[in-house]
């Protein structure tokens, strides 16, 4: 493995750092994506969604009913829900 400079190292510090924040961000943008979708595209935006709230820590069994439910409006409560769980407790996914 190469040696990284101290900016570097500082970078990918702070990213790791942020990534349950830069989740949270990508998942509040697929929302909108999903507002707007219809169809197969519909389809592939449920897809990555499901993949975000698995990496966020939710259950299963949420986010097959999350899916089943299919109303962007229940999905963005959930963000929220998040939003306000990580702001509480920023060491936690």
């Amino acid at each position: 493995m190469k040696n990284r400079s101290a900016y570097q190292q500082r970078v990918i510090k702070d990213y790791y750092q942020n990534r349950p924040a830069i989740a949270l961000q990508r998942l509040g943008e697929l929302v909108t994506e999903l507002y707007l979708a219809e169809g197969k595209r519909r389809d592939k935006v449920w897809e990555r969604i499901a993949a975000a709230l698995e990496n966020l820590g939710l259950k299963q069994e949420r986010i097959e009913h999350l899916r089943r439910q299919d109303k962007p409006e229940v999905l963005a409560r959930v963000v929220e829900e998040c939003m306000a769980r990580q702001e509480q407790d920023p060491g936690k996914k």
